[in-house]
């Protein structure tokens, strides 16, 4: 019988696609996946070290895992702790939990069978001979010069949507983040290596693609000819040469490397969707030095006057952190003028929180919780105000939608509007992967409802009215 496997995923984007291949690795192994811990042979907590007390929340599930584990009697479960808390605090996981038997960094997932292996080796002497001492868990998280992504094998099935890691890292440096540390500086994926995969997905059913990076637009892939391609000249090739990819997205972009080439090719590929996450974090420049973002609030406001002139319907979503060491009242309503101005079809938005080792840790001026907490619901709410107004403005509309997978109830399809909106229609199994034209109905909360008008004959995406 195939051993199952169950992954945790916090966070980014990025670690969704992490897991993923991670599964993959294992399935040699004959892991397959499930959706419940309680009945796994190996669990994998894929962690992020972005939101508040993230370790101690890792600390907590082990616990957790380890008295489910005991209760059910089932020892010998495998327990890995993967990404960046495991980077950063990998030999304080196995000081704590001397239960974990795994903790890998990012950037040497690729080794995970063989970690496996090793640590069931382990698991098996440990079982035939009770009176031996368990030894210390596999730690590693090194960040070896060979690149992950030469290891891992080509997609065989993929979902309708997909994520394709292109770029990896930071060179940015914000005074408030850790990703330089956690998972190392920027490399992006040769040209030849992303296209095989892209293709790879498609041919196994993906129709929307999203190229991850945690800089993505900061692409500069090698080319088999040596050329340099930026991440404008990889989507348009994408487009060009996979035929049955009917959607394009990237996230998470930078304001500095938003080049023209890149607001072109928003205007020129009609596959590239009229949604963008830009991060600008704050609309004040005193703070956003302080940040190191290294770009202003009038470099932002550029950017989007740009893409807002090629790209007319396009809308934006962004990140902000509030009540960063040193904010006052003044740079606060300098952000809240900046959400009035460009307009947000959705944003997250948090307070800002110390990260060990990071300089912003060690600044003075830390704001006061109260005054973070104030702030933080006042931006809030305008920003939902924003995103409610955004989808109320769909109504009536016929917007294009990918159709992803199935409903709660029977005969609906959940699909996605060219703005990441979850849209569900009444539609039949076999329409899975197709794009429909769905008028818009209703609103849910977090969701939109629509009834399907025609169903083109093919996938070529279209131009939507102007989002304002």
């Amino acid at each position: 019988m195939a051993k199952k496997l169950f992954i945790k995923t916090y966070g980014c984007q990025m670690n969704v696609y992490d897991s993923a291949r991670m599964a993959e690795l294992l399935a040699p192994l004959g892991y397959a996946p499930t959706d419940e811990a309680g009945e796994a042979d190996m669990v994998i907590l894929n962690t992020c070290h972005i939101r508040e007390k993230a370790s101690e929340k890792v600390f907590s599930e082990l616990g957790r895992l380890r008295a489910d584990r005991r209760e059910r009697g089932a020892e010998d479960v495998i327990v890995a702790v993967a990404g960046c808390v495991a980077q950063a605090e990998g030999a304080e996981i196995i000081r704590r939990a001397p239960d974990v038997d795994i903790v890998l960094g990012p950037q040497t997932y690729h080794r995970l069978p063989e970690m496996v292996a090793r640590a069931t080796r382990a698991r098996d002497a440990k079982s035939n001979r009770p009176d031996l001492a368990r030894g210390a868990g596999l730690l590693d998280t090194e960040f070896p010069a060979e690149s992950k992504f030469d290891f891992l094998p080509a997609a065989t099935e993929s979902p309708v949507s997909a994520f394709l890691a292109v770029q990896e890292g930071c060179d940015k440096f914000c005074t408030f983040c850790v990703v330089p540390y956690t998972r190392g500086a920027e490399f992006s994926r040769p040209v030849a290596q992303v296209i095989a995969e892209a293709r790879a997905l498609v041919a196994a059913g993906a129709r929307e693609v999203t190229l991850l990076g945690q800089n993505v637009n900061a692409y500069h892939g090698e080319a088999e000819n040596g050329a340099t391609w930026s991440l404008a000249r990889l989507i348009r090739e994408l487009a060009d040469r996979l035929p049955d990819l009917a959607r394009i997205r990237y996230t998470t972009s930078h304001p500095r490397d938003m080049d023209e080439d890149l607001i072109a090719a928003h205007g020129d590929v009609p596959q590239l969707m009229p949604f963008l996450h830009l991060p600008v974090q704050s609309g004040s420049d005193r703070v956003l030095e302080a940040m190191n973002r290294q770009h202003g609030v009038d470099l932002y406001r550029r950017i989007v006057d740009r893409l807002r002139t090629v790209r007319s319907d396009i809308a934006f979503s962004s990140d902000f952190i509030i009540g960063f060491p040193g904010e006052t009242a003044k740079d606060f309503q300098a952000t809240m003028a900046l959400v009035r101005e460009v307009e947000f079809a959705m944003a997250y938005s948090f307070k800002y929180s110390p990260r060990p080792g990071t300089p912003a840790a060690s600044m003075d001026l830390q704001v006061p919780e109260m005054d973070q907490d104030a702030r933080l619901q006042e931006l809030q709410a305008l920003l939902n105000a924003q995103q409610q107004a955004f989808n109320r403005a769909m109504l009536g509309r016929v917007l294009p939608v990918l159709l992803e997978k199935a409903g709660r109830r029977e005969g609906q399809l959940v699909g996605k509007s060219p703005y990441a909106q979850a849209v569900h229609v009444d539609a039949s199994p076999d329409q899975l992967g197709s794009v429909v034209e769905a008028r818009i109905t209703d609103l849910g909360r977090f969701s939109l409802r629509g009834d399907i008008e025609t169903q083109p004959a093919d996938m070529t995406p279209r131009r939507m009215e102007a989002c304002a």
